[in-house]
Order: structure tokens, then C-alpha cells, then sequence
């Protein structure tokens, strides 16, 4: 008779390479047993979690959905606030949400691009100072669109939309850098030593797809793509916070990859340190590798001295 794996907390971090030499979690990783290597990256992580999730996923529609409630059968498309840096060669995308933007200043940006969108038949909605959605006109064929962490850091010529499909897209990116580098907030925010809000990433363009499966319980994060699938395979979200973290239970997931390595150590690491001697822990760094770390496997005192 067959049983049933005994579950498993999860952690997922941020790339193993950020971590220092003295980081206290690195004293639990000598201790613990060294799995194979998962996907890297963001959406690789989440399809760890979410089966079936990869850089074709619909992010605009679960997200809106999610946010607003409002998806239904409606094709959308992700245009969330960025930051471009020109340089010799072209262009780099360096920023893409996370910008320190309130809900009137996302408003305020966006309301110059509305009639841009409108004449092709677009609506621009902004749904959080974040995360901002383009409802579709039925019919209209979507090109192949990056997610930001495909094109974070490279020259944008490689990752528009290319060929004859993409020439409408450009052409439309093109109008929203030139209004959105004359718009006077971006003045103010340059005044503040803010980056600018100089373009929109347009990605995870489709529709809102059937409900998805996990085998989590619940999930603890701030990440409102992880939130949303979470909650359209049925699993229990809650926000990340020291108290929420400290009693996080086997089955669950504790996400902390979008925090610096330092202040995993610095705020987080009280939270974090009682459930090393409470739960077997599986630990996900975003660079790929995993860890296997049992309750007590802290007696392995041999190990704790290697580097």
C-alpha cells in the first residue's frame, strides 16, 4: 500500500550568487542534501509550482482577473510601466514595474497614452500603479511578446516584435516613449533621483485560460502573478509578513525571491530560522539550484564548517 510523501515546505530565493560568504542561510545549505537543479529563472520558478507555466503564459488576463475581476473572454495584453536607458547601440530595457509610482501618478502617466491606444482600437487600464492592462479588440493576431525578465538588461531591438506583424507594435512603443519622455513627471521623478517612467513593457498577451493545478497548499508572497495563479488553481494566498512567514506550514510556499540576499539575513531571518527545526525544507534559488534541509539534519555539525 502506497503512501503519501510526507509535504514539504517550500522557499523560494533569490539567486544562490547573491548570497555572501557569512550569510546564515548558507550555514543551513552546507547542512542539507543537494537535489538536482530546477528552472532558473522567474517564470521557470513559478512552473515549478504551476505546472504548464512558461513564457507563453497569459499573465495579462490571470492578473487582471485577479486585480479586477474583469477578464472574462476578453483577449488582453500586459503594459506594465519600464524604464529604458538609451546608450550607443540601441536601447536596454533596466526596469520593468517596481518603479515607486502612486495610483494618481500612474494615472497621471498614463493619461496621455489613451487616445494612442484608443485609435488602434485599445483600451489602456491602469489596474495598480504596477500593473497596467490593454483590453483588446476581438480578432486582432498578437505577435510573440518577452516577459521582462527575457529581456532585462539586452538591447531592445532583440526582443520587439519583429516582421511585418510587428510593425504596428513598434510603431505604437515608439509613440509611447516619445509622450511619455515629454511627460512633466518624469521631470519631478528625475528631480527626486527616480529613474524615469519612459516606456511600457507589453508581454503575456492572451486569454484568461481554464482554471490551473498545484500541488500547494497556500502560498506567502507579495508577487501579484504568483497571487493570481495561486488563486486560479485554488490555493490559499497570504501577504508576506514576519508573522505569516513564522507559521508558514509544510505544503506551503514562502516566496522571497524578489528580496535582496541582505535583507533575508537582516529582516527575515528571525522568521525563518524556527522553521529549519520545524519542517523539512525544500529550498528554490532562482538561479536554479535546490536543496533538500530535514529537521535534523542541524546535528550535522561536520558539515557546517565547509565552504
Amino acid at each position: 500500500m502506497s503512501t503519501r510523501p510526507a509535504p514539504i515546505l517550500h522557499l523560494w530565493l533569490p539567486a544562490l550568487q547573491s548570497f555572501d560568504p557569512g550569510h546564515p542561510l548558507l550555514e543551513r545549505l552546507r547542512r542539507a542534501d543537494r537535489l538536482g537543479d530546477g528552472a532558473a529563472g522567474y517564470l521557470g520558478g513559478l512552473g515549478e509550482f504551476f505546472p504548464g507555466v512558461d513564457a507563453n503564459l497569459p499573465a495579462a488576463a490571470i492578473t487582471r482577473e485577479f486585480l479586477v475581476g474583469d477578464a472574462a473572454d476578453t483577449c488582453w495584453l500586459s503594459a506594465d510601466p519600464a524604464w529604458v536607458q538609451p546608450d550607443m547601440t540601441g536601447a536596454r530595457l533596466l526596469a520593468c514595474g517596481q518603479l515607486q509610482l502612486d495610483m494618481a501618478e500612474a494615472r497621471a502617466l498614463a493619461e496621455p497614452l489613451l487616445p494612442v491606444f484608443a485609435e488602434a482600437g485599445m483600451r489602456l487600464l491602469v489596474s495598480t500603479p504596477d500593473r497596467w492592462h490593454v483590453q483588446l479588440p476581438a480578432g486582432l493576431a498578437l505577435p510573440k511578446f518577452d516577459a521582462p525578465e527575457q529581456a532585462m538588461g539586452e538591447d531592445l531591438s532583440q526582443h520587439l516584435p519583429a516582421g511585418a506583424e510587428g510593425r504596428q507594435w513598434r510603431i505604437l512603443l515608439n509613440d509611447i516613449q516619445v509622450l511619455l519622455h515629454q511627460h512633466p513627471l518624469n521631470v519631478q521623478r528625475r528631480a527626486r533621483q527616480l529613474t524615469p517612467v519612459n516606456s511600457l513593457w507589453l508581454w503575456g498577451g492572451g486569454r484568461l485560460p481554464q482554471p490551473l493545478r498545484s500541488t500547494l497548499d497556500g502560498a506567502i508572497s507579495e508577487d501579484v502573478l504568483l497571487c493570481a495563479l495561486a488563486a486560479r488553481a485554488d490555493v490559499v494566498q497570504l501577504a508576506r509578513t514576519l508573522h505569516t512567514v513564522a507559521t508558514a506550514r509544510a505544503g506551503w510556499l514562502v516566496d522571497l525571491q524578489d528580496l535582496p540576499a541582505t535583507e533575508i539575513a537582516s529582516t527575515w531571518w528571525p522568521s525563518l530560522q524556527p522553521l529549519f527545526e520545524r519542517h523539512p525544507l525544500q529550498l528554490h534559488f532562482g538561479s536554479g539550484e535546490r536543496w533538500l534541509h530535514r529537521p535534523w539534519h542541524r546535528w550535522r555539525f561536520w558539515r557546517g564548517s565547509q565552504r
